[in-house]
């Protein structure tokens, strides 16, 4: 299974839900916890175009965001995504 990184920030109910989601899914993920308007997410949104949080990542793939996680769950892509 691919390596799957969950990027989140405090009180941010998208970003528990996608938590919830991957955890519902029993698909291991490493969250990285990112302060609003650090540097990191900076960096993050300039590589991404993406500034809102969460962002999923499967491998070096960007899944995206809370919508576009659950659409790729149920699309099956997200599965897709995860295998070797």
């Amino acid at each position: 299974m691919r390596k799957v990184t969950v990027y989140t920030t405090e009180t941010c109910k998208s970003c528990e839900q996608v938590k919830l989601l991957l955890d519902t899914r029993e698909i291991p993920y490493e969250e990285v916890f990112l302060r609003r308007d650090s540097d990191e997410h900076r960096r993050l949104a300039e590589r991404t175009g993406m500034s809102t949080l969460p962002l999923v990542f499967v491998g070096s793939v960007l899944v995206g965001g809370r919508s576009h996680t659950i659409a790729a769950d149920g699309s099956g892509m997200l599965a897709d995504l995860l295998v070797d």
